[in-house]
């Protein structure tokens, strides 16, 4: 007869994650999502067994996050301006510092019916989504490139009954002849050799670099934007925290006025737009 296998506790599951590196919170979150418990019944649950094939998938997720795999992607999703949205590798984790971003949008949004905005380069849809919750009238349009992140901004938009255009294609590419009140983006705008990308290995490199500088590709969104936008309309672009003095310098080059810089949740320069 073999030997019963010895089984594991919530305290022992968690002391075993810290042993691997991982913050106490880090390590709670996971293990209440694979129990499909609130983190306050761990605590009153520490001497429980854990049914092994529960302790086997914590432990793999907290070995994954401890070689630092983003806990959203192990999660498979993100808290957004109080949405909670689907995220995976093949998507950008939305960062509260694009909330400034959504905040300066929200306030150029009139109550009436009929304005039509615009996010490009739209991930998982996160402010494309974020906008049309709070402005239910507006008619919001969002564009990406990549079809598996089209796919999850399309989940989430359908998860959320939100009625969001997704459309596929690079930049103004699917957009011939249209225009728009108000363009938003959070486009890629970090260096290609930038010293913090190797922190960034899990997220989809696609959705971060963009050139040399970190500006093609906002260069190319100032450019065409007045294209597609009607008369006093506004762009609304995020931007590195050393970018704004560039960001601002290509919007006044291509006729931009009422240019102004707004600043994240820690003081840094995080977004820039002007008026046509």
């Amino acid at each position: 007869m073999s030997e019963p296998l010895p089984t594991t506790t919530v305290a022992a599951a968690l002391q075993q994650a810290r042993q691997l590196g991982l913050d106490r919170l880090d390590a709670q979150i996971l293990l209440s999502t694979a129990l499909q418990r609130p983190r306050s019944w761990l605590l009153s649950h520490d001497q429980d067994a854990l049914p092994p094939e529960l302790a086997d998938q914590f432990m793999a997720w907290a070995q994954r996050r401890a070689q630092g795999e983003p806990l959203a992607y192990l999660l498979g999703d993100k808290e957004f301006y109080g949405l909670t949205l689907r995220v995976s590798p093949d998507v950008l984790i939305p960062r509260p510092d694009t909330e400034t971003l959504v905040d300066w949008a929200l306030a150029l949004i009139p109550t009436e019916p009929g304005f039509k905005v615009l996010d490009l380069g739209t991930g998982s849809g996160a402010i494309a989504l974020a906008l049309q919750h709070q402005r239910l009238q507006a008619q919001v349009t969002a564009v990406d490139a990549c079809p598996a992140a089209l796919a999850i901004a399309q989940a989430n938009a359908q998860q959320l009954a939100l009625p969001v255009e997704n459309l596929q294609g690079s930049w103004f590419e699917p957009l011939a002849g249209r225009h728009f009140d108000l363009i938003v983006s959070n486009p890629p705008y970090i260096a290609e050799n930038d010293e913090h990308m190797p922190a960034l290995r899990f997220e989809p490199e696609q959705a971060l670099t963009s050139g040399v500088d970190g500006l093609d590709d906002l260069r190319l969104i100032i450019a065409k934007a007045p294209l597609h936008l009607n008369a006093g309309g506004w762009l609304l672009l995020e931007h590195g925290h050393d970018q704004a003095a560039a960001v601002s310098s290509l919007l006044k080059m291509h006729g931009f006025g009422q240019v102004s810089t707004r600043l994240d949740l820690g003081g840094n320069p995080r977004c820039t737009g002007g008026k046509t």
